[in-house]
């Protein structure tokens, strides 16, 4: 029988913010168990800085280079983060092969009634937001199912503008319905009904990502039902929130597990846990007293590993070795080419990625290896930045004209000595793979700052 397979994605948690990647301040023991009976992935990458071109990424198996979407692009400029029909998504690809598919969660690729929502782009099912702002807001009016709105219990802060408050996002006076609660219930829910035929879920969490109209209004985006263990912690309260939130997350998780084990279909079920991009400093969250970036520089927006570098899980009884760990170079555009394989079926007619089932398998001799993984980031200016040979690392930020930076990850992964001056030949190739590895898209123009 083909393998079920359920990639969840956190969004915005640092590299450090697990127990088993060196987080001291949060305990995380269901994900700490998983690495345990699975893999942990230390140099695995999301497909950019920020929520909506790595999700992109992560559907379509094309870097930012050449995926649909290549950044959040907003309410002004909605045709540029929509997916449109010619783009193949892994659950499209899933589904052609008899796999049934559902998206709980954030998707952030499209608004209502546009070609790119989940279930014109190969999901059976969906429940959650269909964009960014709306998933800033974890007490929102309403959710989505399918592609239709479902009204919560929730209601507006006076404080909250009305027009915020009708696109789903803003903040909340009355909070009575938790969405990542309903979407972890949902999640589980949909486990249990499609367990007898294979599955892809693709669980897209909303947590641990600030409320960022909620700090504006009421200075703590950090929302949450319960401190729990955290509310006596001598903290400041957007602390506390943000550590429960990772805790409750991490519950999900172990509710997840006993869920597989209770239906028998542990052994059958691939999972994978990562996070969008690096950790946030936003809901007036205090990145430094977690050391949420661990040993990286640089957090969410930045293309130093600490924007980039994600934590990573995979887990599969019988088929990867329990207490396991990887070091093998691979990122989101890898995930198709991965699940594809592992269904049986042909891999995406074009692709960025590789797949990286011989690694999960401890295969080692017959993975293959990136000779580039490439980004690009729209915002503030122009920047990129190209991983080279698994090792080295080089950034140009904001201008084409920008010096580029160069690091040895190898030697240096905090990314603090550049050796530009010393390697005239590896920045002369990253230059030139700036220039190659990219196509021009009409929605997303180089702008300089």
């Amino acid at each position: 029988m083909k393998p079920n397979i359920i990639f969840v994605l956190a969004d915005d948690l640092g590299y450090g913010e697990l127990g088993c990647f060196g987080q001291k301040l949060i305990p995380t023991p269901h994900l700490d168990k998983m690495a345990a009976e699975g893999m942990k992935l230390t140099q695995f990458y999301a497909g950019a800085p920020v929520c909506a071109p790595s999700r992109s990424v992560l559907m379509t198996g094309l870097h930012t280079g050449h995926t649909r979407v290549r950044g959040n692009a907003g309410p002004t400029n909605p045709t540029a983060q929509m997916l449109r029909k010619g783009d193949l998504t892994v659950a499209e690809a899933l589904k052609s092969v008899g796999y049934a598919t559902a998206l709980i969660g954030k998707w952030g690729l499209a608004n209502e009634g546009d070609e790119g929502v989940p279930t014109r782009k190969g999901f059976d099912v969906f429940f959650g937001y269909l964009n960014q702002t709306h998933a800033h807001n974890p007490y929102p009016p309403f959710l989505w199912r399918d592609e239709k709105r479902v009204a919560l219990r929730n209601t507006r802060h006076p404080e909250c503008p009305e027009a915020q408050w009708k696109a789903g996002a803003g903040w909340a006076e009355e909070k009575r319905d938790f969405a990542p609660d309903l979407m972890a219930d949902e999640a589980l829910k949909w486990v249990e009904t499609h367990h007898k035929k294979p599955f892809f879920l693709y669980w897209s969490l909303i947590t641990p990502h600030a409320n960022n109209e909620a700090t504006r209004g009421t200075g703590n985006g950090q929302e949450i039902p319960e401190l729990g263990a955290f509310a006596d912690k001598p903290w400041p309260a957007p602390d506390k929130a943000h550590a429960a939130t990772i805790a409750r997350l991490d519950a999900d998780m172990g509710q997840l597990f006993t869920l597989l084990k209770k239906l028998k279909i542990d052994s059958n079920t691939l999972v994978i846990f990562s996070s969008d991009n690096g950790h946030h400093k936003e809901g007036a969250n205090d990145p430094e007293l977690f050391d949420a970036n661990g040993p990286f520089r640089g957090l969410k927006r930045d293309l130093y590993d600490g924007g980039i570098r994600v934590p990573t899980l995979a887990r599969w009884p019988g088929q990867i070795a329990p207490g396991s760990q990887s070091g093998h170079v691979s990122y989101f555009a890898d995930l198709f080419p991965t699940v594809v394989e592992l269904a049986g079926t042909k891999p995406p007619p074009k692709t960025d990625g590789l797949s990286f089932l011989p690694t999960l398998r401890g295969k080692l001799g017959a993975q293959k290896k990136h000779a580039t993984l490439y980004w690009e980031f729209h915002e503030g200016g122009f920047s990129q930045a190209v991983v080279m040979d698994a090792r080295w690392k080089a950034i140009r930020k904001k201008r084409l004209d920008a010096p580029v930076e160069l690091y040895d990850l190898a030697n240096d992964p905090g990314e603090e000595r550049n050796l530009v001056e010393t390697q005239p030949a590896l920045v002369q190739r990253a230059k030139e793979l700036f220039r190659t590895e990219r196509t021009d898209l009409p929605e997303w123009p180089i702008k300089q700052v």
